[in-house]
């Protein structure tokens, strides 16, 4: 390609990059915001998260739409073209941390007793870690750094830990205290969709492996999600 053209895609990269990096910034905050609005039952903050999603849908139709733009005029190859396609999964991957947050921030409005904070200190943690893996995959995909992402990738077994963890303790509230059902189904709710934050920011650390190595990863995802399979009869033995 000429020199002309050399800049012009790098430029077409860089703005793919620079919305990729905004949309990261809004959903990080949309976790924190939403996670705060649950545990302090902050109905306003919960509506606050809701709106600002649609700046990131936003930004996802904007990448969308600059990817189809830099294929029909660069039709690039190999490496041009996986930065381009990756920059479409992970905008997906971002969008999606976005509509999980704002649905932990709607249960705000769904909750009415008073949430005993030993019932939220784990959902706090849960949240943590999810924020953490999200911010270090993106930087490890603005770096391009495989090393970093492959981290993220293997940590996702220590969110599932926990969060298993945390769906039998409040299986174990609910069955001693009756009147904690409602609070605490939505509790579950709010931890499964932080669960399902880290595996988002695990797709994203396998495509940082697919862009930098030029093929998917075939290793088997960590996995320790065993909350689908916990009996109810087991936790009466504990």
């Amino acid at each position: 390609m000429s020199e002309h053209i050399v800049k012009a895609y790098d430029s077409d990269l860089a703005a793919l990059k620079s919305m990729l990096s905004e949309m990261g910034g809004l959903a990080e905050e949309q976790m924190a915001r939403g996670i705060e609005a649950l545990v302090r039952r902050d109905t306003k903050l919960a509506d606050l998260v809701a709106h600002s999603d649609e700046r990131i849908d936003e930004l996802e139709t904007a990448v969308e739409e600059r990817a189809v733009i830099i294929i029909a005029k660069r039709q690039p190859m190999a490496k041009d073209l996986r930065n381009i396609m990756v920059a479409i999964r992970i905008a997906s991957d971002i969008e999606r941390i976005g509509d999980l947050a704002k649905n932990i921030a709607k249960r705000a409005h769904a909750i009415y007793d008073i949430i005993p904070p030993r019932l939220t200190k784990g959902l706090e943690r849960l949240g943590e870690l999810s924020q953490t893996q999200v911010k270090l995959v993106l930087d490890a995909f603005a770096a391009s750094d495989i090393e970093k992402a492959m981290a993220v990738w293997h940590h996702d077994e220590d969110i599932d830990a926990l969060h298993n963890s945390i769906f039998r303790e409040l299986l174990t509230y609910m069955m001693e205290d009756p009147r904690m059902i409602g609070a605490c189904t939505h509790l579950l709710f709010a931890a499964k969709n932080i669960e399902r934050i880290g595996d988002h920011a695990t797709n994203i650390a396998e495509n940082v492996y697919y862009l930098v190595n030029g093929e998917m990863l075939k290793e088997q995802r960590p996995k320790k999600d065993k909350t689908a399979i916990t009996p109810f009869s087991s936790m009466n033995n504990d």
